[in-house]
Parts: structure tokens; C-alpha cells; sequence
């Protein structure tokens, strides 16, 4: 004999109108028994939720964000940025990159070596990172028609960190020579040099250290914080230095329209005397050929 079908639009009404009736019932005999376990209940909470979220990493969401931008030198172009990094960007950031932390190098006599030149740590960042690709979108989307979309590329992002006593001396970002392009590079073309440089600030909490371009002046006075301290001054050895704030970025131009670099962008890392220093360099790659 065939079984019945139960009509499952009656089971289910039915289902929960017993909970209803049942919960109060339960609770009120269950609630002393479970005031005794309550205490082991709490102390197995950390290792429950250690359990449960070992493999679930924290989300990101890369909201809208506005700054400000201020044209510091026009020739070479220097432009100073309120605000570029979000509170919780440079906190994903610092996440993505804490763990690679190592001595930094430059690029010397065609390899990657140490130098007492440079005395920092750095730090790649993945490039599928949410919170990196945050970044380096808007940065792309700074700079505008600069670089072309079909060929050229807004480079690998990177970290540096500098503690008491670490700096980096006078250096240029851009090569002599056009590098040649490496297997696996986003861009297009036998060659490629840094059109553009970013360096945001991350973490501030540190005296000294200021960013410090020798070579570039300005006629504009200082924008002032809420604290009366400016964003940059004029050292009595010439140019401007740029005083880490956490958030903020200067961007600057590298090369001429000709493909040339301009010496005038020569600018060092000037020791910091106490505390810490993290910032994000930024290196937007043009290609040719």
C-alpha cells in the first residue's frame, strides 16, 4: 500500500507552533541547571571561537573616500595629498604586509643588494590583496591619462619601515636607463622606468624622519594641522621636508615628456630620531617599445 504524502504547508505551521508552546516550558525548568554549567559554558567560549574562526579573515570593503590635494611645486611637479589612506586601509595594509618584513635593499650594478645608504625594512604587498587593490585603484585613478591602461602599469606596491636611527640617503626613484622588462610583468613593452612616485605615511609615531627633497621649492607657505604644526618646512641646507602624518601622501613626477629623469627629484628619508616610521611607496611603471 502506497504511503500517504503529508502535505508540507500543514508540517510546518504545526512544527512551530509546538516550539512556541514548548520554549517557555523548558526554560523554566532547564534555566537552573543551566545557571550550574554557565561557567563551563564561558570558559569553552575562546576555544570555540578560536575553532571556528582559525580559517575566517577578517573582510575588507573598499569604501568611497575623498582627499585633498594641494600643488606644493609645479616644476617639478610636487603635489601634497590629505587624507589619501583610509584608517582602516592602513590597518588592512599593515596586516597584509607585517609578516615580510625584511632588510630593505636598492637596485645596484644590476641586482638587488644592502647598502648602508638604506638602512629600513620592507615589506612587498600582494597585489590580489582587497585592501591593495583599494589603493593602488585610486592611485591609478589619480593619475589620470599619465599612464596608458592598454600597456602600462601602476607597479608592485611595498612597505618600508624605519625605527630609531634608520634612514635613506639622497636617491632618485627613477633609472638612468630604462629596465628591461621581466617575465611576468603586468606591462607592455621591452622597457619600462618609474614615471611617478607615492609615498604615503601609514604610521607616524615617531620625531625626525621626514621625507626631504633638496632640490624642490615653493613660494606656497605650509598648510598648518589643528595642532599648529605645518606639513613641511624649509631646512636651512635648501628645498622642503615633509614630516610623516599618518594618512597623508606626497606624489611627485619622475621623469620629463621625453622619458628622461629629472634630477631635481633627488630626495632622502632623513633619520628618524625615536619611535617608528611606516610608509607605502608606490612606483607607477611606464613602458616602451
Amino acid at each position: 500500500m502506497a504511503p500517504i504524502a503529508r502535505p508540507l504547508g500543514v508540517t510546518a505551521p504545526l512544527v512551530i507552533t509546538l516550539a512556541a508552546v514548548l520554549a517557555p516550558v523548558f526554560y523554566r525548568y532547564a534555566s537552573p541547571y543551566m545557571a550550574t554549567l554557565s561557567p563551563y559554558l564561558v570558559s569553552l567560549s575562546p576555544s570555540i571561537s578560536e575553532i571556528v574562526g582559525r580559517d575566517v579573515e577578517p573582510s575588507f570593503n573598499c569604501l568611497p573616500h575623498t582627499y585633498a590635494t594641494e600643488i606644493v611645486s609645479l616644476d617639478p611637479l610636487l603635489i601634497y595629498i590629505d587624507k589619501f589612506l583610509a584608517p582602516a586601509e592602513i590597518d588592512a595594509l599593515l596586516e597584509a604586509g607585517e609578516p615580510e618584513f625584511a632588510p630593505s635593499k636598492v637596485y645596484k650594478s644590476g641586482r638587488n643588494q644592502g647598502t648602508e645608504d638604506r638602512t629600513s625594512s620592507s615589506a612587498g604587498l600582494p597585489r590580489d590583496n582587497p585592501a591593495v587593490k583599494c589603493v593602488l585603484a585610486r592611485a591609478e585613478s589619480f593619475l589620470g591619462t599619465m599612464l596608458d591602461p592598454t600597456r602600462d602599469d601602476i607597479g608592485p606596491p611595498q612597505l618600508v619601515r624605519y625605527t630609531a636611527g634608520q634612514r635613506f640617503n639622497r636617491h632618485r626613484d627613477w633609472y638612468e636607463r630604462p629596465q628591461p622588462a621581466r617575465k611576468g610583468m603586468l606591462g607592455r613593452g621591452k622597457s619600462w622606468n618609474r614615471i611617478a612616485s607615492f609615498f604615503a605615511i601609514l604610521q607616524d609615531q615617531c620625531t625626525g624622519g621626514e621625507t626631504w627633497f633638496p632640490l624642490v621649492n615653493t613660494t606656497a607657505p605650509s598648510r598648518i594641522d589643528g595642532e599648529g604644526r605645518g606639513f613641511w618646512r624649509r631646512p636651512d641646507e635648501g628645498g622642503l621636508a615633509f614630516r610623516p602624518v599618518a594618512g597623508n601622501a606626497v606624489f611627485w613626477v619622475n621623469l620629463f615628456a621625453n622619458g628622461t629623469g629629472d634630477d631635481r627629484t633627488v630626495h632622502a628619508g632623513l633619520p628618524v630620531e625615536d619611535g617608528l616610521k611606516t610608509a607605502m611607496n608606490i612606483w607607477p611603471r611606464k613602458f616602451y617599445g
